[in-house]
């Protein structure tokens, strides 16, 4: 019979878009008799919260502020007493909310807790957005390099492109891959797609490391070598240079902005495209690429992405490498081989059925964790 324990989890406690792996995960380690206690940044909590539970505890505590980041000693204060009250056995850290978690927990178990730290943004994506390698981004790499030698025993990645990045960066060889999963929020056959015109869409931030300009070059000269071309081109989501694009794209009829969308919208907007398209230049895993997976819609990803290892090329997706000559091959053979387009859905469903749900995440995490 095994031993009940507590797991502390730093997340948001939301089912909105990834953060629904750890609000699920609480819930099954949970009902599995373990106490678990929930460190969530957002949302935020005036008092704790005893969820109920069939088998064990889940109490959410909230940081000492809201709107914003856990990093002040007012933070290491803070949860220094959570710790103190629950003294639980294993720390599993997501972003910010695992910095003070694991050094706190380390600290006052003199070592005993055991931390599994996630690695989410790969080091090229962070010097990408950053504008290179600056004295801020110097010192945050720094701490992580004390961090993982003093307060971490695995970091888990979300791929082995993550894993491959924390052992070339940081020379850190404590890790696991365990992939992300999303809510399988899927309602077939309610849209019908305009079948005149193929639509390919791209949602997520707007910054360097995504590659959204390369792909916008890249889609204005295949639509000047194609001039028939039925692909039209949605791209939604923030960032740091929605300005730029929107100057780019103002003389484009068929490359649309549509904005920023609420989490609650995500799913539409993927129905209602053909294609989901992530071109980006570094990136750890990409959940769009699950949702649209989820959605039965097919991707077009490009190799530099993390996920993109665990897709098969021209059956759930077109893989393509970020350069400009890659991308426009691939607008070309959407257009060329749409004729394949509704078996490459049937397989987009059963490659997320296979490898993204919340159910497989979490017993591969209780095995982690628990056994």
């Amino acid at each position: 019979m095994e031993k009940h324990k507590t797991i502390l989890i730093a997340h948001n406690y939301t089912k909105d878009s990834f953060a629904n792996m750890s609000y699920a995960l609480a819930h099954y380690l949970a009902n599995k008799g373990h106490k678990v206690i929930f460190m969530s940044h957002h949302p935020y909590f005036e008092k704790p919260i005893h969820e109920s539970v069939a088998n064990g505890k889940l109490i959410i505590y909230s940081w000492s502020s809201p709107n914003r980041r856990p990093t002040g000693l007012k933070d290491f204060f803070w949860f220094a007493k959570i710790y103190l009250k629950h003294k639980p056995d294993i720390c599993v850290g997501h972003f910010v909310g695992a910095n003070i978690t694991s050094v706190v927990s380390k600290i006052l178990s003199l070592g005993k807790v055991k931390t599994y730290l996630y690695y989410h943004t790969l080091s090229g994506a962070i010097n990408k957005d950053n504008n290179g390698a600056n004295f801020k981004t110097k010192l945050l790499d720094l701490r992580k390099r004390l961090q993982n030698r003093l307060f971490v025993d695995y970091r888990i990645c979300p791929s082995e492109v993550a894993k491959l990045d924390l052992k070339n960066y940081f020379n850190f060889n404590k890790s696991i891959v365990i992939l992300n999963p999303i809510e399988d929020r899927y309602k077939p056959n309610t849209i019908n797609i305009d079948k005149n015109k193929i639509t390919i869409s791209y949602l997520g931030r707007v910054d360097p490391t995504k590659g959204v300009f390369e792909m916008i070059e890249a889609f204005t000269k295949y639509q000047h070598q194609t001039p028939t071309t039925k692909i039209q081109l949605n791209i939604a989501g923030g960032g740091s240079n929605i300005e730029t694009l929107k100057e780019l794209i103002k003389n484009n009829s068929v490359i649309t902005y549509i904005g920023i969308l609420p989490y609650e919208k995500v799913d539409s907007y993927i129905s209602n495209s053909h294609f989901i398209i992530i071109p980006s230049l570094f990136d750890a895993f990409n959940v769009v690429a699950i949702e649209s997976l989820m959605n039965a819609k097919p991707v077009l990803i490009s190799n530099t992405t993390g996920v993109s290892a665990y897709l098969n090329n021209n059956k759930c997706c077109y893989k393509f490498d970020a350069t400009e000559e890659q991308m426009i091959e691939v607008f070309r053979k959407v257009e060329n081989n749409f004729s394949t387009y509704e078996t490459m859905c049937l397989e987009a469903r059963k490659t997320y059925k296979e490898l993204f749900t919340i159910e497989k995440y979490c017993e591969t995490m209780y095995q982690l964790l628990i056994k």
